[in-house]
C-alpha cells in the first residue's frame, strides 16, 4: 500500500511566455491521457533521501523553464471537431511525496509486471470528473521504499509528446537535479508540421478497423478484461526467428535483411512481432481481415529532416493488413514483407498526405488511442488487430537524478 505526503504544484522557476501554440494534426489525434512509466531505484548509502523530494522539485522548476509547454493546460478549441489547444499559462505541474512498506525487491520478483501495485506508484488523473482544462500535463511521484529504494512514477502528456520527446525532458530535468548544464535544447515550434497539402494516400491507419466476422462491432471485443504478461526472448531466440524469416526469399522487398535491432529502428519488429502467433491463438477464419499497426517515427524520413530536439509528436501509425489465412497459411517472411511493405511507404510525401487527411477530418477525437486501464473509449486495437511498438531505441535509463542509476524501467 502507497501512503501519500504531500501533493504539490511545481510552477517554473521564471517567466515564461504566455502563449497559445500551436498542436499539430498529430498532436490533435493522440491520446487525452498521461502515458505512465515507472523508475526504479535501488538503495543509495551515500544519498540523503530526506533531500529526494526537494531536489526534484526545484529541478521540476527549472525544467519548466525550458520545457513551458509541459506547464500549461489544454482547452477545448474554440474552432470545433473535437479539437484542442494549448494555453501557456505556467500553471505548474503535480509533485507527490509517497512512501510504502513494499521493497524494490517485491517488484523485482515479480519481473516488474504492470499491475495494480505498480499503477499506485504513478500519480492518479481521474479523467471522467476533471475538466482537461484543469489536468497538469505532467504528473510526478517520488515514492521512498521500505529497502530505502525509490521509484519515480511520471505520467506525460501524450498530446504534447511521444517517447523521443518525453524522454528528452525527462533526462535533460534529471542532468538539471544532478547539477550538470542540459544538453540539447528542446525546438518548440511545433508549426514545423503545419503542412498545407491535401491528401494522395488512402491511409489505412484511419480509417474503420475490420471487425470479427459475424459482429456488428468491436463492443463485445471492448468488454473482455485486459491480461498482462511479459515474456522474454532470448538472443538466440531472435536470431533465430530472423533466420527463419530471412531465409524466404519469395516476398519483394527482402534485399534488405529483416532485423530486430536498433540501428533499423523501424525494422526491428518485423521477425519478432506476434501477429501470426495472435491470429492463431484467436483461431481466426481464414478470410477474417487483421490489421497490424506500427508506430513509424519519421523523423528523418520527411524534407527536411526534423531538427533534432523537437519537441512534439513525430510518430505515424501505419498499418499492415491481410487475412488470418495468409498470414498462417505463409511462411514467417510473409508477415515480415507484409510490415516491411507498411513501414517502407511512410515517406515524405506520405506524412504530408497523412497530415492532410487528418486536417480534413470531421472529427479528430474518433481517432484518439485511449490507453487508460479500464478505459473503452477511442480507437480499438483488438481482436482481429493488433498494435506493436518498441522502446528499444530509447533512452530510457539516463534518469538519475543524483540518488543512483535506473535500474529498471516500467510501463503501466
Amino acid at each position: 500500500m502507497v501512503t501519500v505526503k504531500t501533493v504539490q504544484t511545481v510552477q517554473p522557476a521564471k517567466t515564461t511566455p504566455n502563449e497559445i501554440m500551436y498542436l499539430s494534426e498529430l498532436d490533435q489525434i493522440n491520446a487525452v491521457t498521461h502515458a505512465p512509466t515507472v523508475h526504479f531505484y535501488g538503495p543509495n548509502t551515500d544519498f540523503h533521501y530526506s533531500d529526494a523530494i526537494q531536489i526534484l522539485k526545484d529541478s521540476l522548476s527549472e525544467a519548466l523553464v525550458i520545457f513551458y509547454p509541459l506547464a500549461g493546460r489544454l482547452h477545448e478549441s474554440g474552432f470545433g471537431r473535437g479539437r484542442l489547444q494549448l494555453n501557456c499559462d505556467a500553471k505548474g505541474a503535480t509533485l507527490v511525496e509517497a512512501e510504502t512498506e513494499s521493497t524494490v525487491e517485491d517488484f523485482a520478483k515479480q519481473n516488474f509486471l504492470p499491475n495494480a501495485k505498480m499503477r499506485e506508484l504513478i500519480p492518479k488523473m481521474d479523467y471522467s470528473n476533471t475538466p482537461i482544462s484543469e489536468q497538469p500535463l505532467v504528473l510526478a511521484q517520488l515514492t521512498k521504499f521500505r529497502c530505502g529504494g525509490l521509484s519515480l512514477g511520471l505520467g506525460i502528456s501524450h498530446i504534447l509528446a511521444d517517447g523521443t520527446s518525453a524522454f528528452h525532458f525527462i533526462n535533460e530535468w534529471a542532468k538539471i537535479a544532478r547539477g550538470e548544464k542540459t544538453g540539447i535544447l528542446p525546438v518548440l515550434d511545433r508549426k514545423i508540421l503545419q503542412i498545407e497539402e491535401q491528401p494522395k494516400f488512402e491511409h489505412t491507419a484511419l480509417t474503420p478497423l475490420p471487425i470479427i466476422i459475424g459482429q456488428p462491432d468491436h463492443m463485445e471485443e471492448r468488454k473482455k478484461p485486459t491480461t498482462i504478461a511479459m515474456l522474454k526472448l532470448s538472443k538466440e531466440q531472435i536470431d533465430k526467428l530472423k533466420d527463419k524469416a530471412n531465409k524466404d526469399k519469395l516476398y519483394k522487398n527482402t534485399s534488405r535483411p529483416y532485423s530486430s535491432l536498433w540501428p533499423c529502428p523501424t525494422y526491428k519488429y518485423e521477425a519478432v512481432a506476434m501477429w501470426r502467433c495472435a491470429s492463431k491463438a484467436r483461431r481466426h477464419a481464414d478470410e477474417q481481415l487483421t490489421q497490424l499497426h506500427i508506430a513509424v517515427n519519421f523523423r528523418n524520413r520527411i524534407q527536411p529532416p526534423i531538427p533534432q530536439g523537437f519537441f512534439g509528436n513525430a510518430i505515424l501509425r501505419e498499418a499492415a493488413i491481410t487475412t488470418a489465412g495468409e498470414l498462417l497459411s505463409n511462411p514467417l517472411g510473409y508477415a515480415s514483407s507484409k510490415i516491411r511493405e507498411a513501414v517502407d511507404q511512410v515517406t515524405d510525401e506520405y506524412v504530408r498526405s497523412h497530415l492532410g487527411l487528418i486536417k480534413a477530418l470531421p472529427d479528430v477525437s474518433v481517432h484518439r488511442n485511449f490507453h487508460t486501464a479500464g478505459c473503452a473509449l477511442g480507437a480499438f486495437y483488438g481482436n482481429p488487430s493488433m498494435e506493436v511498438t518498441s522502446w528499444t531505441s530509447l533512452p530510457v535509463y539516463e534518469a538519475n537524478f543524483g540518488w543512483g542509476e535506473v535500474i529498471h524501467l516500467g510501463l503501466d
